[in-house]
């Protein structure tokens, strides 16, 4: 008798289990794990083998996909990934989305990008930490601008975050940040220096002192950027950032 494969719709709670067991799996960030917590924006299915939990896969429906529903998550136990297709299919056929947008150090993820999607592409390149660095260009220091209760209070809910400034011999050249919208522990670092002091290694330096202050408040720096950014991909690289995957975007093949 053939398996019953099966979709349902299901609650953000009912699939948490799952989505634990891809974040343990993953040991890195999930560049879409806030869409989960924004009312309205994700509409989440249990993915299902003879009434039995096989996974989960979430479109996201709301925010910058309205109008545009996209598959952003799918996951599979490890003993029903022989029958990851059908699943798949089953996912799409219940959520219907057009779009996908998935995180390519996932690999079952890439796999189905690559068997389901049309004119598929990377959006973002996804970075980890992976060493520490000791730059420190002459005049420069990097101070806070967000009071440390805010930060604290951002890391603890989840949403927001932290801004830091870099003065280069008193005057402002450059800001930057952390965001904490992502599956704990993970901390989003961001940076932008102003034209005309690019090119003197204080990208690099403030990265690098962003990803110091991320540690010190219990949190693991992280980073993404645009594909074709080659400058921000190099600074990310000297401050000891190291590439993990990509976000994979395209449609979905009728």
């Amino acid at each position: 008798m053939a398996e019953a494969i099966a979709a349902r719709p299901s609650s953000a709670a009912e699939i948490l289990p799952l989505r634990t067991r891809l974040r343990q799996e993953m040991g890195g960030q999930i560049v879409h794990d806030s869409i989960h917590r924004r009312e309205g924006w994700a509409s989440s299915y249990l993915l299902e083998l003879d009434g039995a939990a096989a996974g989960f896969g979430s479109v996201a429906i709301g925010g910058p996909w309205k109008g545009s529903p996209t598959v952003f998550e799918f996951y599979v136990l490890p003993e029903h990934r022989t029958r990851a297709f059908a699943l798949f299919e089953a996912l799409i056929g219940a959520g219907r989305p057009s779009f996908l947008e998935l995180q390519s150090n996932v690999p079952l993820q890439t796999e189905m990008a690559l068997c389901y999607g049309r004119d598929v592409t990377s959006e973002k390149v996804v970075f980890r930490d992976g060493a520490t660095t000791t730059h420190r260009p002459r005049g420069a220091v990097v101070s806070p601008v967000t009071p440390p209760e805010e930060v604290r209070a951002a890391l603890e809910q989840r949403q927001g975050g932290g801004e830091w400034v870099l003065e280069l011999d008193g005057a402002k050249v450059a800001s930057g940040g952390i965001l904490f919208h992502y599956n704990r522990p993970y901390g989003d670092v961001y940076m932008e220096v102003a034209e005309p002091f690019r090119n003197r290694g204080l990208g690099t330096y403030l990265v690098q002192e962003l990803k110091r202050a991320c540690y010190a408040l219990g949190a693991v720096p992280c980073a993404r950027c645009n594909t074709d950014n080659v400058a921000s991909r190099r600074t990310l690289q000297r401050a000891g950032f190291v590439p993990v995957g990509h976000i994979l975007i395209g449609a979905l093949s009728a």
